[in-house]
């Protein structure tokens, strides 16, 4: 798949309200409770880690964002109406870099049983690490 053109940058304060919009559209891996990601937190994450968006033709049209603090992916969303372009696959390695340059050398996330989103990370080379709790599937791989 070829990546659609367009840039990675980092987000800013600005973006926050599309990053919202865009979290709470999503199809698969919906938030059982949005509440429990207000906008403050999209806003820590601007300043402790990072946030990366994909912006084309000045539209903000998905964001990906690890937590230094356990080595986790935290986000990795795209606008459902631009979905299977290549915007994740982008979006994916500069947030992992931000790992790396704190010392991870291992990286993990939880998603979905059956979704679009483990059969993405599965293609990318994560191994399958058990089940959590509340279903989701638990990914690791190697930085």
């Amino acid at each position: 798949m070829t990546t659609p053109p367009g840039r990675v940058r980092r987000a800013g304060y600005d973006d926050v309200p599309t990053l919202m919009a865009i979290r709470s559209a999503v199809r698969e891996n919906v938030l059982s409770d949005p509440a429990k990601v207000p906008n403050s937190a999209v806003r820590e994450f601007i300043d402790r880690t990072g946030i990366w968006v994909w912006e084309e033709d000045g539209r903000v049209l998905g964001f990906s964002a690890v937590d230094t603090r356990d080595g986790s992916v935290w986000a990795l969303f795209v606008d459902p109406a631009w979905e299977g372009r290549g915007i994740g696959r982008a979006l994916l390695p500069p947030a992992l870099d931000d790992l790396r340059r704190v010392g991870w050398r291992e990286v993990r996330l939880t998603t979905q049983a059956g979704s679009r989103a483990e059969r993405f990370y599965r293609r990318d080379g994560w191994i399958s690490d058990g089940t959590a709790t509340d279903g989701d599937v638990v990914f690791q791989k190697s930085l």
